[in-house]
């Protein structure tokens, strides 16, 4: 059974109605990313999910988790659902836009890779809709009533972002096929010591024969001194005459 490993719980102002969640290394305004989630709960790429909201005037209710497997399902304790899979390094951000950003750095406890994400959302016509009533009810935004019937609506648009690591469990070696270099689960070959890849041994094939290694003294090159030359007139560094 899956654990949680991590659980954070922060407000979120979703500037230009959104919030963005992605790899801490990775510049949410570059070239690249997602489209604005307009009529859908999120935008993805490959490092970034952009969460979309109803609204940019009240902040909403985040709440991030880690697990160490997929958790169980919540069933219809959420109107909203959404999945997708993303790539971090190990630490997450999230970014209000202009706001700035509510965290940095998150530290995940799996590490680096590829990480599946669900995103469960709640009540995001209602604090619209109740936002929007708030005019009809009080003529001035700015008089105290208004502040204290906002600050009430504060938290109602809710989220829950959960992560994990797909594989984290520990690797099953392959079998390896005669005469075909083994492959990791990774689909990668496996590589020696010595930087070649290893190949099994094919039964049809005749091991292959090695020369033997060649015995007696080195060979001389010329002009170095030795007892049992034959001409001992020759002196080193010189050459015979033809």
């Amino acid at each position: 059974m899956s654990r949680r490993l991590l659980q954070l719980v922060m407000p979120v102002f979703p500037d230009r109605r959104m919030f963005r969640l992605h790899d801490s290394a990775v510049d949410p305004n570059a070239p690249g990313a997602p489209l604005p989630p307009v009529g859908s709960l999120i935008s993805v790429n490959r490092e970034q999910l952009w969460i979309g909201s109803l609204q940019e005037q009240l902040d909403v209710r985040v709440v991030i988790e880690e697990w160490d497997g997929a958790p169980p399902p919540f069933g219809d304790t959420w109107q909203e659902e959404a999945k997708c899979r993303l790539y971090l390094r190990g630490y997450l951000s999230i970014d209000e836009g202009a706001v700035g950003k509510a965290i940095h750095g998150l530290r995940l406890a799996s590490g680096v890779g590829d990480y599946a994400v669900r995103v469960y959302a709640s009540n995001r016509e209602e604090a619209a809709r109740r936002y929007a009533e708030l005019y009809d009810a009080y003529r001035n935004p700015l008089a105290d009533e208004f502040q204290q019937a906002k600050k009430q609506l504060e938290g109602l648009e809710r989220y829950l972002i959960q992560l994990w690591r797909e594989y984290l469990s520990p690797r099953i070696p392959v079998p390896r096929r005669p005469g075909l270099s083994p492959v990791s689960p990774d689909g990668e070959p496996v590589v020696s010591p010595e930087g070649r890849p290893e190949v099994s041994p094919s039964p049809d094939r005749a091991p292959e024969r090695r020369r033997p290694k060649p015995t007696g003294p080195p060979p001389m090159s010329w002009g170095a001194p030795c007892d049992w030359c034959p001409r001992p007139w020759l002196a080193a560094g010189s050459r015979p005459m033809t």
